[in-house]
C-alpha cells in the first residue's frame, strides 16, 4: 500500500524558511501527481501545489512566490520549499499522490498523517 511521511515540519519566525520533505513507498512514484496541502485550526483544508511527472508544477495563489515544490523520483520524495513564512502559514502540513501522471484540481487518493508548522510573529 501507498505510504507518505512528512518531515521537515516546525516552528519558525516570520519571515523565515522551512522545507518540508515527504518520503513516498509503495507507489508508482515517477509517474503519479504529488501534492501538499495545508489545513489551519478552524479552516478547511486547502491546495497548496501540485507536480505531475512531467514536473510540471501548479502553486496556489496564497503562497506563489514563496512556496516551491519540486520531487527527487531516485529519493521518491517530494518537497516543498517555504520562504518569507507568515504566521498565518502555521497548519497542519500533508503531503498527498494519486496513481496518474496527471493532476486534477488538487483530487488526491493517498494522503500522509501531516506535520506541524508553526510560524510565530
Amino acid at each position: 500500500r501507498v505510504q507518505l511521511v512528512e518531515s521537515g515540519g516546525g516552528s519558525v519566525q516570520a519571515g523565515g524558511s522551512l522545507r518540508l520533505s515527504c518520503t513516498v513507498s509503495g507507489s508508482n512514484f515517477a509517474n503519479s501527481c504529488m501534492g501538499w496541502f495545508r489545513q489551519a485550526p478552524e479552516k478547511k483544508r486547502e491546495g497548496l501545489a501540485t507536480i505531475d511527472a512531467s514536473g510540471k508544477t501548479t502553486i496556489a495563489d496564497s503562497v506563489k512566490g514563496r512556496f516551491t515544490i519540486s520531487k527527487d523520483n531516485a529519493k521518491t520524495t517530494l518537497f516543498l520549499q517555504m520562504n518569507q513564512l507568515k504566521p498565518e502559514d502555521s497548519g497542519l502540513y500533508y503531503c498527498a499522490t494519486r496513481p496518474f501522471g496527471w493532476c486534477f484540481d488538487y483530487a488526491m487518493n493517498d494522503w500522509g498523517k501531516g506535520i506541524l508548522v508553526t510560524v510565530s510573529s
